[in-house]
């Protein structure tokens, strides 16, 4: 099975340009997608793209990953019914950095083929306006512009000369890496594709290379939402922000619907296992096998062995299958983190005095206590 193939069986291509099977099935190619720094961590929908550099490495292609510096301090408006508010410089900087933390440590986890990170504020920073024109906006017509989906959807609400212009930036990112890369294939997310054919399009005007493009549809939840930052109860790669014991939970609780399309895109599992765990699933569907599989590896390949072990241990504990003894083995930070996201009330210290909890002296004032949780309990009846 070649990559094309292998995505394609796992519902991760949407559109793609002519040609591009047979020229990977021949070729090894460097390949990179960008990544927004728009906040301090990734989300699940990220992992997406995470996960198609894992196949492109895994193929002995170079997968590179470009964090939007420069971009980012402008707004893609692909996706985006209104105008996005700038962030900070000092703010995107910590971002940039926490990001591309991050995208190390998920495809540098073993010493197969590195992958390169790079920054577009590198080359963007000494680039003067007047040079942009010239280098890239002299190449590209406005009625070219004009035809993307990206602008067409904004111009009866309105977009700025800065989100207009967003294509020709991250069109000369694909140039600049063919450039000094010999990078010839561009992927991402599907609202993407308008921005990777000004890419191929403004690499072509300007030296004459043919070069490649590959989207991935956007993959949401069966109420139809995104998995994106912006989305309400976003599911974090930062485990401070989403600990493994709620990653964890998220996958176990998806539906059934999702965890048929789920178990395809979010774990590297093979097509020869996966379908033996879901005719297991469909014979015992209560077990939730799909939901467990997928929960287990995602949370595995994020969190790694050690947090995979505190989600399930976590789970244990809140769902009653935990012992003291599995909760002693627990350090304080691990504890505390068993119960984030769980609801939490203050009790007074004296309510734990012996004369209040030994049950030899009379019984009965649990019922005391359980009422002095604060929000907890209205009344001893209660």
């Amino acid at each position: 099975m070649n990559l094309i193939k292998e995505l394609t069986w796992r519902g991760l291509i949407q559109d793609s340009t002519p040609n591009l099977e047979d020229y990977l099935a021949s070729n090894k190619v460097t390949a990179y997608i960008g990544f927004d720094p728009s906040s301090n961590s990734l989300t699940i929908g990220n992992l997406v793209s995470i996960i198609i550099l894992k196949h492109l490495q895994n193929y002995g292609h170079t997968p590179m990953a470009l964090i939007g510096g420069a971009t980012g301090m402008i707004g893609d408006p692909s996706g985006k019914s209104e105008e996005r508010n700038f962030l900070s410089e000092e703010v995107l900087k910590s971002n940039q950095e926490a990001v591309g933390k991050q995208i190390n440590n998920l495809l540098n986890q073993s010493n197969a083929l590195k992958i390169e990170i790079v920054n577009n504020y590198d080359w963007f920073k000494e680039m003067s306006l007047l040079n942009f024109m010239r280098e890239v906006g002299k190449h590209i017509p406005i009625n070219y512009m004009m035809a993307k989906e990206s602008v067409k959807r904004r111009l009866e609400t309105g977009i700025s000369y800065t989100e207009f212009t967003y294509q020709l930036i991250q069109g000369y990112d694909f140039y600049h890496l063919n450039q000094h890369f010999n990078c010839n294939l561009q992927m991402g997310g599907g609202d993407q594709w308008g921005n990777i054919t000004t890419g191929i399009e403004l690499v072509r005007r300007k030296s004459g290379k043919e070069v490649y493009g590959a989207t991935t549809p956007l993959i949401t939840k069966s109420d139809g939402t995104k998995m994106g930052k912006s989305e309400k109860g976003a599911v974090w790669l930062d485990s401070t922000l989403t600990s493994p014991y709620e990653f964890y939970q998220f996958w176990v609780n998806c539906t059934d619907e999702e965890a048929h399309r789920y178990v395809k895109v979010f774990t590297f599992l093979d097509e020869d296992t996966i379908n033996n765990f879901t005719q297991e699933h469909q014979k015992e569907p209560h077990k939730r096998i799909l939901q467990n599989t997928i929960a287990q590896e995602v949370t595995k390949f994020v969190h790694g062995v050690a947090g995979l072990k505190l989600a399930e241990t976590t789970s244990d504990i809140l769902f009653g299958k935990g012992t003291i003894e599995t909760i002693k083995t627990l350090s304080e930070a691990s504890f505390l983190q068993v119960f984030q996201g769980v609801a939490k009330f203050e009790l007074k210290r004296a309510l734990l005095q012996p004369q209040h909890i030994n049950p030899h002296s009379g019984g009965g004032n649990i019922l005391e206590i359980l009422s002095e949780f604060s929000g907890a309990l209205s009344s001893k009846g209660e």
